[in-house]
């Protein structure tokens, strides 16, 4: 019998024990003996989801624990999102929304448990990103912590807040660039200005922020990942560190300023009319009024974004807002989390949301993740099978759609945007352009889509793809998610879909005839439910018989519309 071959070494196992070492050294370390400052929280949380785990339903990174009467760490399911959503304790957030007694004593318990279970080293939180992470929000709600301990308490919890920050001054570096640096570097940064005694530990951190600062922001105020939810989170910890260190008496160096600067324009430009994100390349939409408190926290002045904001074109008028992918998706290590979404659009009207992307299906387990990365999952024309960016090894994208430079109009007759890409120019021979005109109230948006083999190499390779077809022709579908609040039904004989919004609005979708016009089933993917919410999906399906098939539609507010709506009801949260 052959001899078995030896175990795979773990990829893992150098790390862990670096981290476990460096946070046994810096328990050797003097405990701070208070707060240099007084901390005040800065971060927000949700009442509905502390009173929830005050309740003993824990909903953390998508996985659902109902075990009232346990501890958080005794409830503990083997699962890797929970764990890390627990050990980095952001539900400190939703505990002090909530407010009350209870939720403070399971604040309470839940930190002092973790210190006896983990405290020394022990466990899967000692990690640079989730330890920066946890030092926020034990920093930020330390009052809460604190109130009505004693002595023996009071000075476990310093002891443990030393040697976190001393563990991550030795072992940021070993954080990913990118959001998990930011988390880790901050995180130092705060505890150690708060913490009377460590502030030795806070310039070699600062000094590294603002590399990070001028390396992973562009200067366009995007960062790699092109992800709104990834930018509004960098965004977010840059200004508390800024802050941190004004409120210690430091002026906060150039680059973290200019970063700042840099950013707020970005995330206006990807803010909808009603306050959410647009949800792209794995992000949210962010807790309701998150982005507006963080732009408001940061002090800088709105101002214009001429061209493309992160790789992303806006439409805005009156109460519509248009936000379109008009750029490759990202590449490298940054692609890891990335849509095949170029040119897909989302829109809202006043506070709704209409057409939408069906999100990250992440929090739903691999599949959904997955599923939501296609270019199905999207509002926009995807040839039947085959997305416009296709995934390679290690998850991230390597056959990547190459966007046209996007072509943004603004006049009398509203604004405008035209931009392709050429995903399919290598399989079928196709290259996609869709152009997107806003009219100047806002209420019509129209756009025509186009699939058409536009080169001779194009053309060479389309008319083998139709040989091969047995001049059947190339199917494809131009797809329209909507929000799941969204009531949609076929109308005019089949001609045309009526959409009803909440708040009262009528919306028509009519369309041009070239394509068949279905209303099919689809899915929001939203972070903080337990699965995903059913939908509709209008789908315009033909084939390219030639060089060239146009789509056209349009998507209208109905003329018995009011120009202004009260829209005062307020959406539950999702919990």
């Amino acid at each position: 019998m052959a001899d078995s071959a030896p175990p795979s070494p773990d990829p893992d196992r150098r790390p862990r024990f670096a981290d476990r070492f460096a946070a046994w050294r810096a328990g050797f370390t003097r405990p701070a003996s208070g707060f240099a400052s007084q901390p005040e929280p800065r971060s927000i949380g949700m009442v509905a989801r502390g009173r929830q785990m005050v309740a003993g339903n824990y909903l953390l990174g998508g996985v659902l624990v109902e075990a009232p009467g346990k501890s958080l760490w005794e409830a503990m399911p083997p699962d890797p999102a929970f764990t890390e959503a627990a050990h980095g304790f952001a539900w400190m957030d939703d505990l002090a929304a909530a407010g009350d007694l209870a939720a403070r004593s399971r604040a309470q318990d839940w930190v002092f448990g973790w210190i006896a279970a983990y405290g020394t080293g022990k466990g899967p939180g000692w990690t640079p990103d989730l330890t920066g992470r946890r030092l926020i929000r034990w920093v930020n709600h330390a009052l809460m912590v604190l109130s009505g301990q004693d002595k023996a308490a009071s000075d476990a919890f310093f002891a443990a807040l030393t040697r976190q920050t001393v563990y991550l001054s030795r072992r940021w570096k070993a954080a990913a660039p990118g959001l998990p640096r930011f988390e880790a570097l901050t995180g130092l940064i705060c505890a150690g200005l708060a913490l009377d005694g460590l502030s030795g530990l806070v310039g070699p951190a600062l000094a590294a922020l603002a590399r990070d600062c001028q390396t992973e922001v562009d200067a366009e105020g995007g960062i790699p990942t092109r992800n709104p939810e990834d930018l509004l989170d960098v965004f977010t910890l840059l200004t508390w560190a800024a802050q941190a260190l004004i409120d210690s008496g430091r002026k906060p160096p150039p680059e973290l300023v200019s970063a700042i600067e840099r950013v707020a324009p970005t995330l206006r430009a990807l803010r909808h009319a009603d306050g959410g994100l647009a949800r792209f390349h794995g992000g949210g939409r962010g807790l309701e009024g998150r982005l507006d408190h963080a732009l408001a926290q940061s002090g800088v002045k709105p101002m214009a974004v001429t061209g493309l904001a992160m790789g992303f074109a806006r439409l805005a008028a009156r109460r519509t807002t248009v936000i379109v992918d008009a750029k490759a998706p990202p590449e490298g290590r940054a692609s890891s989390a990335a849509h095949a979404s170029t040119l897909a659009f989302e829109m809202t009207s006043g506070r709704r949301p209409v057409i939408v992307s069906c999100g990250s299906g992440a929090p739903f387990g691999s599949e959904w993740r997955r599923a939501g990365r296609a270019t199905a999952s999207h509002s926009t024309l995807a040839i039947d099978g085959y997305s416009s960016s296709r995934l390679g090894t290690g998850d991230r994208l390597t056959d990547r759609a190459q966007a046209i430079p996007a072509r943004l109009t603004q006049g009398a007759d509203g604004q405008a945007v035209l931009v392709g890409h050429s995903g399919w120019a290598l399989t079928h021979g196709l290259t996609h352009m869709r152009a997107l005109d806003l009219s100047p109230d806002g209420r019509a948006l129209s756009g025509q889509d186009t699939l058409g083999a536009f080169s001779n190499a194009e053309r060479k390779r389309f008319d083998a793809v139709l040989s091969a077809t047995r001049l059947k022709g190339v199917a494809f579908s131009v797809r329209f998610h909507l929000h799941p609040e969204v009531d949609a039904e076929i109308d005019m004989g089949g001609a045309a879909v009526s959409l009803g919004l909440r708040s009262g609005e009528i919306w028509v979708f009519r369309h041009d005839g070239t394509a068949t016009l279905a209303l099919e089933p689809s899915v929001y993917l939203e972070k903080g439910r337990l699965k995903p919410r059913a939908t509709k999906q209008i789908v315009l399906s033909a084939r390219v018989l030639d060089y060239a098939c146009e789509v056209g539609w349009t998507l209208a507010k109905a003329q018995d519309t009011p120009l202004a709506i009260r829209d005062l009801e307020r959406d539950e949260p999702p919990v």
